[in-house]
């Protein structure tokens, strides 16, 4: 496995993790680490978007 692959890598419990129905849910940190908003209204969002109104709260 090369380096970029290995850091592309999702930590299971750190990255994500999986609900009693199979969905994978991505964390708060791993948006962090991602660096940026998707704006796809996702559980853990750091960012503070609303898909509902299409904006972000002011923190």
């Amino acid at each position: 496995m090369t380096r970029e692959n290995q850091a592309n890598q999702l930590i299971e419990g750190e990255d994500y993790y999986l609900t009693p129905e199979g969905f994978k849910v991505f964390t708060e940190k791993y948006h962090l680490k991602r660096g940026y908003c998707c704006r796809s209204g996702c559980r853990h969002c750091p960012y503070g978007y609303d898909k509902n109104t299409n904006t972000f709260r002011k923190k």
